[in-house]
């Protein structure tokens, strides 16, 4: 099965989406350089996906206070 692709708003939050991690736009940005946080894949038309996979690994990271 394949994962579904999340957004950037699905991730960290908006006006209509509550986050699942809640991080600044910046400081997503500053984690994914760093290495912190998964690697955006890149799709047509600018849009920029994360697999919903690699976040809920990430979650279980942060959750078991091994980063963040």
């Amino acid at each position: 099965e394949q994962p579904t692709l999340l957004r950037l708003k699905h991730i960290i939050g908006d006006d209509s989406n509550a986050p699942i991690i809640p991080k600044s736009k910046s400081a997503w940005w500053r984690g994914v350089k760093q290495g912190k946080y998964p690697q955006p894949i890149k799709r047509v038309s600018n849009t920029t996906v994360w697999r919903s996979d690699d976040i809920q690994q990430l979650v279980d990271k942060l959750c078991a206070g091994e980063n963040g």
